[in-house]
Protein backbone atom coordinates (compact mmCIF):
# COMPACT_ATOMS: atom_id res chain seq x y z
CA UNK A 1 0.00 0.00 0.00
CA UNK A 2 2.69 2.07 1.05
CA UNK A 3 4.67 1.61 -2.03
CA UNK A 4 1.74 2.02 -4.47
CA UNK A 5 0.61 5.97 -2.59
CA UNK A 6 4.72 6.64 -3.08
CA UNK A 7 4.69 5.69 -7.41
CA UNK A 8 1.91 7.74 -7.37
CA UNK A 9 3.34 10.69 -5.63
CA UNK A 10 6.52 9.99 -7.53
CA UNK A 11 4.31 10.21 -10.90
CA UNK A 12 2.59 13.44 -9.65
CA UNK A 13 5.94 15.17 -9.08
CA UNK A 14 7.30 13.88 -12.54
CA UNK A 15 3.88 15.29 -14.05
CA UNK A 16 4.34 18.70 -12.77
CA UNK A 17 8.38 18.76 -12.86
CA UNK A 18 8.78 22.27 -14.45
CA UNK A 19 6.37 23.63 -11.44
CA UNK A 20 8.41 21.92 -8.95
CA UNK A 21 11.82 23.22 -10.87
CA UNK A 22 10.87 26.44 -10.89
CA UNK A 23 9.88 26.24 -6.72
CA UNK A 24 13.00 24.90 -5.61
CA UNK A 25 15.12 27.83 -5.22
CA UNK A 26 12.35 29.00 -2.77
CA UNK A 27 12.20 25.57 -1.22
CA UNK A 28 16.21 25.64 -1.18
CA UNK A 29 16.10 28.97 0.42
CA UNK A 30 13.63 27.93 2.81
CA UNK A 31 14.94 25.03 3.82
CA UNK A 32 18.46 26.84 4.19
CA UNK A 33 17.90 29.69 6.19
CA UNK A 34 14.59 28.93 7.79
CA UNK A 35 13.98 25.09 8.35
CA UNK A 36 17.58 23.66 9.13
CA UNK A 37 18.80 26.78 11.97
CA UNK A 38 15.26 26.33 13.56
CA UNK A 39 15.76 22.72 13.86
CA UNK A 40 19.28 22.88 15.12
CA UNK A 41 18.34 25.63 18.07
CA UNK A 42 15.80 23.21 18.70
CA UNK A 43 18.23 20.11 19.52
CA UNK A 44 20.85 22.56 20.62
CA UNK A 45 18.34 24.01 23.46
CA UNK A 46 18.26 20.43 25.36
CA UNK A 47 22.36 20.51 25.87
CA UNK A 48 24.98 22.24 27.38
CA UNK A 49 27.41 23.95 24.53
CA UNK A 50 29.81 26.57 24.95
CA UNK A 51 31.60 26.12 21.26
CA UNK A 52 34.95 25.07 23.11
CA UNK A 53 33.21 21.24 23.76
CA UNK A 54 30.94 19.36 21.62
CA UNK A 55 27.52 19.54 22.97
CA UNK A 56 26.25 17.39 25.76
CA UNK A 57 22.05 16.15 26.83
CA UNK A 58 21.01 18.61 29.39
CA UNK A 59 17.03 17.43 28.48
CA UNK A 60 14.73 19.84 29.70
CA UNK A 61 17.88 21.44 32.09
CA UNK A 62 17.98 24.87 30.11
CA UNK A 63 13.95 25.50 30.03
CA UNK A 64 13.74 24.70 33.85
CA UNK A 65 16.68 27.27 34.77
CA UNK A 66 15.16 29.81 32.02
CA UNK A 67 11.37 29.71 33.42
CA UNK A 68 12.21 29.25 37.25
CA UNK A 69 15.59 30.50 38.00
CA UNK A 70 16.47 33.17 35.51
CA UNK A 71 15.15 36.20 37.19
CA UNK A 72 16.77 38.81 34.53
CA UNK A 73 14.78 36.36 31.83
CA UNK A 74 11.56 37.56 33.35
CA UNK A 75 12.02 40.43 33.77
CA UNK A 76 13.17 41.00 29.71
CA UNK A 77 10.15 38.64 29.01
CA UNK A 78 7.64 41.39 30.80
CA UNK A 79 9.89 44.01 29.38
CA UNK A 80 8.97 42.07 25.88
CA UNK A 81 4.98 41.82 26.11
CA UNK A 82 4.67 45.22 27.85
CA UNK A 83 6.77 46.65 24.89
CA UNK A 84 4.98 44.50 22.35
CA UNK A 85 1.43 44.89 23.27
CA UNK A 86 1.72 48.59 22.78
CA UNK A 87 4.26 49.54 19.86
CA UNK A 88 2.63 45.95 17.94
CA UNK A 89 -1.26 47.31 17.88
CA UNK A 90 -0.53 50.71 17.99
CA UNK A 91 2.23 51.20 14.87
CA UNK A 92 -0.47 48.82 13.57
CA UNK A 93 -3.07 51.49 13.40
CA UNK A 94 -0.53 53.80 12.87
CA UNK A 95 0.50 52.77 9.62
CA UNK A 96 -2.42 52.12 8.59
CA UNK A 97 -4.04 55.28 9.48
CA UNK A 98 -1.70 57.05 7.68
CA UNK A 99 -1.62 54.93 4.48
CA UNK A 100 -4.98 55.75 4.86
CA UNK A 101 -4.39 59.76 4.69
CA UNK A 102 -1.88 59.50 2.38
CA UNK A 103 -4.45 57.52 -0.47
CA UNK A 104 -6.47 60.37 -0.35
CA UNK A 105 -4.24 62.79 -1.54
CA UNK A 106 -4.22 63.70 -5.53
CA UNK A 107 -1.50 60.86 -6.85
CA UNK A 108 0.86 63.79 -8.10
CA UNK A 109 1.26 64.54 -4.58
CA UNK A 110 1.56 60.91 -3.25
CA UNK A 111 4.62 58.99 -4.13
CA UNK A 112 6.68 62.82 -2.01
CA UNK A 113 4.26 61.88 1.10
CA UNK A 114 4.87 58.25 1.08
CA UNK A 115 8.82 58.98 0.83
CA UNK A 116 8.96 61.17 3.71
CA UNK A 117 6.90 58.74 5.94
CA UNK A 118 9.15 55.27 4.72
CA UNK A 119 12.21 57.14 4.92
CA UNK A 120 13.08 56.18 8.91
CA UNK A 121 12.33 52.87 8.61
CA UNK A 122 15.39 52.45 5.96
CA UNK A 123 17.35 54.23 8.60
CA UNK A 124 19.29 51.38 10.93
CA UNK A 125 17.34 51.53 14.72
CA UNK A 126 20.88 52.37 15.70
CA UNK A 127 21.48 55.19 13.86
CA UNK A 128 17.84 56.79 14.65
CA UNK A 129 18.41 56.27 18.20
CA UNK A 130 21.78 58.56 18.34
CA UNK A 131 19.62 61.06 16.70
CA UNK A 132 16.93 60.80 19.35
CA UNK A 133 19.55 61.08 22.02
CA UNK A 134 19.79 64.72 20.99
CA UNK A 135 16.12 65.38 22.07
CA UNK A 136 16.08 62.83 24.89
CA UNK A 137 19.81 63.95 26.56
CA UNK A 138 19.91 63.40 30.55
CA UNK A 139 21.21 66.85 31.09
CA UNK A 140 19.75 70.69 30.52
CA UNK A 141 21.29 70.99 26.71
CA UNK A 142 18.73 68.40 26.14
CA UNK A 143 16.11 69.77 23.81
CA UNK A 144 13.22 68.13 25.95
CA UNK A 145 14.60 69.16 29.28
CA UNK A 146 15.63 72.46 28.03
CA UNK A 147 12.08 72.90 26.65
CA UNK A 148 10.86 71.68 29.64
CA UNK A 149 12.92 73.49 31.98
CA UNK A 150 12.29 76.82 30.06
CA UNK A 151 8.20 76.63 30.16
CA UNK A 152 8.91 76.03 33.80
CA UNK A 153 7.69 72.32 33.73
CA UNK A 154 10.54 71.07 35.36
CA UNK A 155 13.29 73.06 37.28
CA UNK A 156 16.08 69.92 37.23
CA UNK A 157 16.92 67.99 33.93
CA UNK A 158 14.89 64.58 34.26
CA UNK A 159 17.21 61.89 33.44
CA UNK A 160 15.16 60.23 30.57
CA UNK A 161 17.84 57.23 29.99
CA UNK A 162 18.66 56.89 33.68
CA UNK A 163 15.53 56.61 34.98
CA UNK A 164 13.82 52.94 34.96
CA UNK A 165 10.53 55.07 35.14
CA UNK A 166 11.11 55.95 31.67
CA UNK A 167 13.63 54.41 29.48
CA UNK A 168 10.69 51.70 28.51
CA UNK A 169 8.30 54.77 26.85
CA UNK A 170 11.24 56.34 25.17
CA UNK A 171 12.38 53.33 23.46
CA UNK A 172 8.93 52.70 22.41
CA UNK A 173 8.18 56.61 21.15
CA UNK A 174 11.74 55.95 18.83
CA UNK A 175 10.38 52.27 17.93
CA UNK A 176 6.83 53.97 16.70
CA UNK A 177 8.24 56.68 14.65
CA UNK A 178 10.08 54.08 12.97
CA UNK A 179 7.37 51.59 12.29
CA UNK A 180 5.91 52.99 9.33
CA UNK A 181 8.10 50.70 7.53
CA UNK A 182 7.24 47.41 5.14
CA UNK A 183 3.41 47.02 6.82
CA UNK A 184 2.65 50.69 5.77
CA UNK A 185 3.50 49.87 2.06
CA UNK A 186 1.86 47.14 2.03
CA UNK A 187 -1.25 48.96 3.10
CA UNK A 188 -0.63 51.53 0.48
CA UNK A 189 -0.54 49.08 -2.50
CA UNK A 190 -3.52 47.66 -0.99
CA UNK A 191 -5.76 50.55 -1.26
CA UNK A 192 -4.42 50.62 -4.89
CA UNK A 193 -5.94 47.48 -5.37
CA UNK A 194 -9.27 47.78 -3.91
CA UNK A 195 -12.00 48.07 -6.94
CA UNK A 196 -13.25 51.37 -7.23
CA UNK A 197 -16.77 50.03 -8.45
CA UNK A 198 -17.45 48.85 -5.03
CA UNK A 199 -17.54 52.59 -3.50
CA UNK A 200 -19.46 53.34 -5.86
CA UNK A 201 -21.99 50.35 -5.31
CA UNK A 202 -21.45 51.59 -2.10
CA UNK A 203 -23.00 55.26 -2.86
CA UNK A 204 -25.87 53.28 -3.88
CA UNK A 205 -26.84 51.59 -0.93
CA UNK A 206 -26.47 54.56 1.48
CA UNK A 207 -22.92 55.25 2.36
CA UNK A 208 -21.86 59.00 2.17
CA UNK A 209 -19.59 59.66 4.34
CA UNK A 210 -15.40 58.53 4.25
CA UNK A 211 -15.14 56.77 7.42
CA UNK A 212 -18.18 54.59 6.28
CA UNK A 213 -16.34 53.77 3.45
CA UNK A 214 -13.49 52.92 5.13
CA UNK A 215 -15.48 50.62 7.20
CA UNK A 216 -17.94 48.79 5.29
CA UNK A 217 -15.85 48.59 2.07
CA UNK A 218 -12.03 49.49 2.32
CA UNK A 219 -11.25 47.21 5.80
CA UNK A 220 -12.84 44.27 4.66
CA UNK A 221 -10.95 44.56 1.30
CA UNK A 222 -7.92 44.23 2.62
CA UNK A 223 -7.67 42.03 4.81
CA UNK A 224 -5.00 39.85 3.33
CA UNK A 225 -2.99 43.19 3.52
CA UNK A 226 -3.88 43.64 7.42
CA UNK A 227 -2.80 40.66 7.89
CA UNK A 228 0.58 40.63 6.40
CA UNK A 229 0.82 44.01 8.04
CA UNK A 230 0.07 42.51 11.19
CA UNK A 231 2.53 39.69 11.17
CA UNK A 232 5.09 42.26 10.22
CA UNK A 233 3.81 44.33 13.49
CA UNK A 234 4.14 41.34 15.80
CA UNK A 235 7.03 39.89 14.71
CA UNK A 236 8.58 43.70 14.44
CA UNK A 237 7.66 44.58 18.10
CA UNK A 238 9.46 41.07 19.56
CA UNK A 239 12.73 41.60 17.79
CA UNK A 240 13.57 44.93 19.98
CA UNK A 241 17.04 44.82 20.97
CA UNK A 242 19.15 47.24 18.98
CA UNK A 243 17.31 50.28 19.99
CA UNK A 244 17.43 49.53 23.92
CA UNK A 245 20.57 49.29 23.67
CA UNK A 246 21.40 52.08 21.74
CA UNK A 247 19.39 54.52 23.71
CA UNK A 248 19.43 52.76 27.57
CA UNK A 249 23.27 50.86 27.19
CA UNK A 250 23.90 47.28 27.78
CA UNK A 251 22.73 46.18 30.52
CA UNK A 252 20.22 49.20 31.09
CA UNK A 253 19.65 50.26 34.67
CA UNK A 254 18.23 47.30 36.76
CA UNK A 255 17.77 46.04 33.59
CA UNK A 256 14.99 48.46 32.33
CA UNK A 257 15.23 47.92 28.92
CA UNK A 258 15.83 44.48 29.07
CA UNK A 259 14.73 43.17 26.46
CA UNK A 260 14.67 39.26 25.22
CA UNK A 261 16.68 39.73 21.98
CA UNK A 262 19.40 41.48 24.18
CA UNK A 263 19.20 38.50 26.74
CA UNK A 264 19.49 36.05 23.95
CA UNK A 265 22.72 38.12 22.72
CA UNK A 266 23.97 38.41 26.07
CA UNK A 267 24.24 34.22 26.70
CA UNK A 268 25.10 33.69 22.57
CA UNK A 269 27.42 36.52 21.70
CA UNK A 270 29.08 37.27 25.51
CA UNK A 271 29.13 34.26 27.57
CA UNK A 272 29.16 31.38 24.47
CA UNK A 273 26.33 29.65 25.98
CA UNK A 274 25.01 28.47 23.53
CA UNK A 275 22.47 25.86 24.25
CA UNK A 276 21.15 28.12 27.17
CA UNK A 277 20.59 30.78 24.30
CA UNK A 278 18.65 28.27 22.00
CA UNK A 279 16.12 27.80 25.04
CA UNK A 280 16.08 31.30 24.66
CA UNK A 281 15.24 31.41 21.03
CA UNK A 282 12.84 28.18 21.12
CA UNK A 283 10.41 30.04 23.74
CA UNK A 284 10.89 33.66 21.68
CA UNK A 285 9.41 31.56 18.82
CA UNK A 286 6.65 29.73 20.41
CA UNK A 287 5.72 33.33 21.90
CA UNK A 288 6.07 35.02 18.32
CA UNK A 289 4.20 31.70 16.65
CA UNK A 290 1.26 31.97 19.01
CA UNK A 291 0.48 35.38 18.56
CA UNK A 292 1.21 34.80 14.77
CA UNK A 293 -1.55 32.41 15.18
CA UNK A 294 -4.12 34.48 16.95
CA UNK A 295 -3.52 37.36 13.99
CA UNK A 296 -4.93 34.89 11.36
CA UNK A 297 -7.43 33.46 13.20
CA UNK A 298 -8.42 37.40 13.88
CA UNK A 299 -8.04 38.58 10.10
CA UNK A 300 -8.23 35.72 8.06
CA UNK A 301 -11.98 34.77 6.54
CA UNK A 302 -13.71 31.58 6.88
CA UNK A 303 -12.60 29.18 4.98
CA UNK A 304 -9.19 30.54 4.21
Amino acid sequence: MIAYRFKNLMKEVWRWRVSYLLLSPFFILFALFIVIPTVTSTALSFTYYNILQPPHWVGWQNFKTLLVDDEIFITSLMNTLYFALITGPVGYVLAFLFAWLIHQIPKRFRTFYTTIFYVPSLTSGVAMAVVWLVLFANDSYGYLNSFLIQAGVIDEPIQWLQNIKYIMPVIIIISLWMSLGTGFLAFLAGFETINTELYDAGKVDGIRSRFQELWYITIPAMKPQMLFGAILSVVGSFKVGEISKAVAGFPSPLYAGHTVVLHLQDYAVLRYEMGYAAAISVVLFILIYGIGKLCFAVFSSKGE
